[in-house]
């Protein structure tokens, strides 16, 4: 299987992946912790079967210091000790938020009242933004057969920055 298009070798393409990278760095004014963040952008790629986002998103959060068990335990997390009540409460809201049709309520009022436990109106506004964003970028990757395993951490950052 070979990519469908580059987006950073077309022109327009790459204006649209700068601006998802845009709003990717506004959420960092959130206050929505970058682990968390991390957490959650993994989690929703697998769920999103996409290779290239999880293969970014699992190195980019091992080159920000975070540790290989817990990444190997991201699919699994209800059943590991490794995450904090706050990282689940996230990655519940991700789950169901990435799986509304399989879910026909959505996410449901218990899991965003557990969020809300845990985080003020700004990261929750970040929260849905981000499992917004990383549903949107994962279905783009799958659809132009973007491939995981090439990455490598910080080229996201410098591609978009050029």
């Amino acid at each position: 299987m070979e990519p469908r298009i580059d987006l950073m070798q077309n022109a327009l393409g790459g204006k649209l992946a700068k601006r998802l990278f845009a709003v990717h760095t506004l959420l960092q004014e959130t206050g929505l912790p970058t682990a968390t963040q991390n957490l959650v952008m993994l989690r929703a790629s697998q769920i999103n079967g996409c290779g290239h986002c999880i293969d970014m998103h699992a190195k980019e959060a091992a080159a920000e210091g975070e540790t290989a068990t817990r990444l190997n335990l991201v699919a699994g997390w209800r059943h590991s000790t490794v995450f904090t009540e706050e990282e689940q409460a996230a990655l519940a809201m991700t789950e169901e938020a990435t799986r509304l049709a399989d879910a026909s309520e959505g996410v449901s009022d218990e899991t965003w009242a557990r969020a809300q436990k845990y985080y003020d109106e700004n990261q929750l506004i970040g929260l849905v933004t981000l499992i917004a964003m990383i549903n949107a970028t994962n279905r783009m990757a799958v659809t132009l057969n973007q491939l995981g395993g090439s990455y490598e951490a910080g080229l996201a950052a410098t591609v978009i920055s050029s």
